[in-house]
């Protein structure tokens, strides 16, 4: 079956705001290659359980698709148009499984040498739908904190050498209620800036008390989700003719109400942290590795104004059945390497920060927790310095979005 084929009942399996969405802009679709629909049907089908900013992109691209003229979808689609399928790949439900398909999609692209091909495609596509889309102007500038090295008494070596060049690195931080003020400079600009999903408070450990404002997601908050989960891979490990392949499509389908979590929850969040838990690697038993991908994750497509993530200690390495195990109640905890990860982390997480708009204005904190040295970054900072100028943690985070 081809894109040209669609019609409205075929959708009935769809969350109905996907099923009316897909359906306002069928005819879009019927113009398209099947070498790109079910890349865009893997995103709208996911629709109803997405966060703001992402239904905003998707309501965009679909806008934008239904206004090309056939002559103008035959120009932006060219490339896709000359990529050959297989029958099996015709044939299959890619209607119902885009995901699936896309996964197949890219076996036989490279099998066949039509990857490169695809990738230029692919690029093409992308750079004209930002050019016809561009994203809305943020109302207050981005800002970013991430606070490291909890429970290190001292440490000697340098931090944060891969943001210093950016910023400013203050040594005279009083470090006295640090993440509190921190926290409640989040909670303002919550109050300031009212909108969903739009501030952040991730802990790599047992949350603080925070404003119910924020958007919290914490390692230690889910982790009887994170044991159903580790119970789940141990089963499904065992059977016969479960390899990795097989694994990960099992880990794919997963609800949150299969991993024990509460139908009456927040379902857009549900599903986003069920899908931290089972589509990275480590978040499930580093909770450096939690922290870090969660900020990830939720910078790509929240795109909040405000998160502030803080890194807690992560057990040291062990043999993987060990840690795939679900009982940690004994785990040895490495600080000093739970700080050089953070450290990392926190470098990450501006770089993810910075490709979000608004970038050029942005402000980025890192504070090593308990101690006096922060790094800032800010339009007013000046970057590569060193500052002799001594305040809290929430100064600075008033200092870098001034």
């Amino acid at each position: 079956m081809l894109p040209r084929d669609l019609k409205a009942e075929q959708f009935a399996g769809y969350p109905p705001q996907a099923r009316a969405l897909i359906v306002a802009h069928l005819g879009a679709l019927q113009q398209l290659p099947l070498t790109f629909v079910p890349s865009l049907l893997r995103e709208v089908i996911d629709y109803d359980y997405k966060f703001p900013a992402e239904r905003k992109s998707i309501d965009r691209e679909l806008a934008n698709l239904s206004s090309l003229s056939p002559q103008q979808a035959n120009d932006w689609f060219q490339g896709f148009s000359q990529l050959s399928l297989s029958p099996e790949l015709e044939q299959s439900d890619w209607i119902n499984q885009p995901a699936r398909f896309v996964e197949l999609l890219s076996a036989y692209l490279w099998t066949t040498q039509q990857l490169d091909s695809f990738r230029k495609a692919a690029t093409v596509y992308g750079d004209r739908s930002r050019s016809a889309t561009p994203p809305d102007p943020i109302p207050v500038r981005r800002l970013g904190i991430a606070v490291i090295g909890q429970g290190v008494a001292s440490y000697d070596a340098p931090l944060f050498r891969n943001l210093r060049p950016h910023g400013a690195y203050f040594a005279g931080v009083r470090p006295e209620n640090g993440l509190s003020l921190l926290l409640n400079a989040v909670e303002a600009r919550a109050k300031a800036h009212p909108a969903p999903y739009s501030h952040w408070y991730i802990d790599g450990g047992q949350p603080a008390d925070h404003s119910p404002l924020l958007t919290c997601v914490s390692y230690e908050g889910l982790e009887p989700v994170r044991a159903a989960l580790l119970r789940n891979i141990q089963t499904q490990i065992q059977k016969p003719g479960m390899g990795p392949e097989e694994l990960r499509t099992h880990l794919a389908a997963l609800l949150p109400s299969d991993l024990g979590m509460s139908k009456a929850g927040d379902e857009v969040l549900d599903r986003f942290q069920v899908r931290l838990l089972t589509e990275a690697s480590g978040t499930q038993i580093f909770s450096t590795t939690f922290a870090q991908w969660t900020a990830r994750e939720a910078l790509r497509r929240a795109q909040p104004l405000t998160l502030l993530v803080r890194f807690a200690p992560r057990q040291r390495q062990r043999p993987m059945n060990e840690l795939l195990s679900s009982d940690h109640t004994n785990a040895d905890l490495d600080l000093a390497g739970s700080l050089v990860d953070a450290d990392m982390g926190a470098y990450y997480s501006w770089i993810n920060q910075q490709r979000l708009p608004g970038a050029e204005q942005s402000a980025f904190l890192v504070w090593f927790e308990g101690h006096n040295q922060a790094i800032a970054i800010g339009p007013s900072i000046p970057p590569g310095t060193v500052s002799t100028t001594v305040a809290d943690p929430g100064e600075l985070a008033a200092l870098v979005v001034a």
